[in-house]
Parts: structure tokens; C-alpha cells; sequence
């Protein structure tokens, strides 16, 4: 994961909140390995994970914070002497959100507002936020394109779409340098394979390896624009560094442009494995879209956007990742 930036960095520090989560983690791995001259992390591990921390220790030029972003005052001393953010910090996944709204909305919209207003306040040269594709609701056109979006359909997707709507305002307002990046479905290693809310990807190949019931929502016949995760850190850096002043106040598809269906996922997931392993299907789940597919064209005009790896590329690094993790 090298090349996504031409800038000398080494005299920046950059903040990255979220960072034991797994897309911040790649996003901080990243830097330390491509001459970022310091690297702060703020995570309170909720859930983010200490072995990722772990992973970034030996690194001089690394700084941990535990700290939350629902509290003004860490948020500020995480914003001191930082020249460009990327807040990644969040509570994932539609149906935590659908269970429990207000903490929900308590991380990623007052503790959103807690990051963009320290950042302002430190004079930050560049604030990139993760926003999801779940912003686009029950707008039914395939692909999605950024200027397009519906209505919400779940607590999660209202905190990202206010999430976009602070940054607006903050843009237009104080001038700040924002860039929102709609994330389609990331996956790769590291991301998270236990508790209620895992994602699809580790669920699978640990049900196929160990032999034990997968499920399948629906059908299985609902399409996501897989996206593996060194796309996204390249759009986080692209969107950080850019020296292009037309491409701040906008929110861009962070995507590949191709989408698959879930039963396609897992059929790929047990061939990888070598394992003869059928799915259990159940009942859909609230708040979920049916399909999805991103238009990437405005990223790549604006940002220099291009995934670098396609979803079976990426889909045969996590597997292998997660296949050592449950041998």
C-alpha cells in the first residue's frame, strides 16, 4: 500500500480518531510507513481494537490518545499542533443504530460536531470525515451518484447524512477544507470478526472454516459495491493532501464501481477455503438497501481517485488474513 501521495508530509502531524478501528488502523499504517512526521491516534475502544495500537508502537513518530470523541475537551488536545485530520471515529453498522438511535447519534453526530469545531479552532489545514453510502436511502437509481440522494432508512444513516450537512456548513461558513468520503461496503484484514455487529466478510469464513451455521439475510441476491479497504485509505490521503481547492466541501463515492451479490460473496469466500459448506438464509434485515452501486467518476475527476484492487483481488488477501486468524 504505497504511492497514494507525492507531497513531503514529514514535517506534518496528522490526527487519525478511530485509529484501533479498521479502517483508521490502515489509514495510520499508512502514514507511519509513508513519512508522516507524526501520527496521533484518539480511540476510547469501544470498537477499536488494542492489538491494532500494538501494531504501530514501535514507531517513534506514533502518539496514542484514549479519549472520546463525545467530550470537547479531548477532542481539543487531540487537535493540538495537527495539520491535517481524518475522522474515522464512529459507531458502525444499521442495525446497532436501529437498536439503540441515541448512542448512535451521541458518537457520530455530537461527537462529529465535538471534532469538526476542535479542528476549526486548531486551524486545521484539512478535515476528512467518513460518511457511508447508507446516506443515499431509498433513492433507487443504480449507480449512485453524489448529487442524488434519498430518504434515510435507519438511525445510522441519519447521523452520517447530518454529518454531511455539518461539514456544509462549516465549509461555507468558516472556510474550513472538508471532504466526506460515502464508503461502499469496505472489508480487509482487520476488520472486526466478533460481537453482534461483525461484518459479513469474517462471519462467513469462520462459519465455512469451522463448520458451524452462516447466515444469509434474504435471498442472498442483494448487490454491494465490495470495496477493499486500501481504496479507502487512498481516498482518505488523496482527500487530506489535495491541492486541489475545487474538491473541499463535497462528499465522494469511495467505491469501486462494480457490485456483486452476497450469494456470489460467499460462493467465492468457500471456494477460497476449499470447503463444501452450505448457507442458512433468514429473514432480511430492517433498514437495509436492496442494492448498491457507485458512480466514482467524481472522486477520480477531483480527489485523482482509482482503486487500486477489485473486489476477488482483495476478497484473496482478507480471506488468507482471516484464515490464519481462526487456525
Amino acid at each position: 500500500m504505497s504511492g497514494f501521495h507525492t507531497k513531503d508530509i514529514s514535517q506534518n502531524t496528522f490526527l487519525v480518531t478511530g485509529g484501533a478501528g479498521f479502517i483508521g488502523s490502515h489509514i495510520t499504517e499508512y502514514l507511519l510507513k509513508n513519512g508522516a512526521g507524526k501520527v496521533r491516534v484518539l480511540d476510547n475502544f469501544l470498537t477499536g481494537l488494542r492489538e491494532n495500537i500494538d501494531l504501530f508502537t514501535g514507531y517513534p513518530n506514533f502518539e496514542f490518545i484514549e479519549g472520546d470523541i463525545r467530550d470537547f475537551e479531548t477532542c481539543k488536545k487531540a487537535c493540538e499542533g495537527v495539520d491535517y485530520v481524518s475522522h474515522q471515529a464512529a459507531l458502525g453498522s444499521v442495525p446497532r443504530s436501529v437498536k439503540d438511535p441515541v448512542t448512535s447519534n451521541e458518537v457520530n453526530v455530537s461527537g462529529f460536531l465535538n471534532m469538526i469545531t476542535a479542528a476549526k479552532d486548531a486551524g486545521v489545514k484539512s478535515f476528512v470525515y467518513a460518511s457511508s453510502s447508507s446516506v443515499y436511502g431509498d433513492e433507487p437509481n443504480l449507480p449512485k451518484t453524489e448529487d442524488r440522494v434519498g430518504n434515510p432508512l435507519s438511525p445510522y444513516a441519519v447521523t452520517k447524512k447530518t454529518n454531511e450537512l455539518y461539514a456544509d456548513v462549516f465549509a461555507k461558513l468558516y472556510g474550513m477544507k472538508v471532504v466526506g468520503l460515502r464508503y461502499f461496503n469496505v472489508f480487509g484484514p482487520r476488520q472486526d470478526p466478533n460481537g453482534p455487529y461483525a461484518a459479513v466478510i469474517p462471519l462467513f469464513v469462520s462459519g465455512i472454516l469451522s463448520q458451524t451455521p452462516v447466515y444469509i439475510n434474504g435471498d442472498g441476491e442483494q448487490t454491494r459495491d465490495f470495496t477493499y479497504v486500501d481504496n479507502a485509505v487512498q481516498a482518505n490521503i488523496r482527500g487530506m493532501l489535495t491541492d486541489n481547492t475545487d474538491a473541499f466541501g463535497q462528499a465522494y463515492n469511495v467505491a469501486v464501481g462494480e457490485n456483486f451479490s452476497v450469494n456470489f460473496l460467499y460462493e467465492s469466500i468457500r471456494e477460497m477455503l476449499g470447503k463444501d459448506h452450505q448457507p442458512t438464509y433468514r429473514e432480511e434485515r430492517a433498514g437495509d438497501i436492496r442494492n448498491s452501486l457507485a458512480d466514482i467518476s467524481k472522486a477520480s475527476k477531483l480527489l485523482g481517485y482509482q482503486p487500486t484492487k477489485r473486489f476477488l483481488n482483495g476478497l484473496q488477501q482478507t480471506v488468507a488474513f482471516f484464515k490464519e486468524v481462526y487456525q
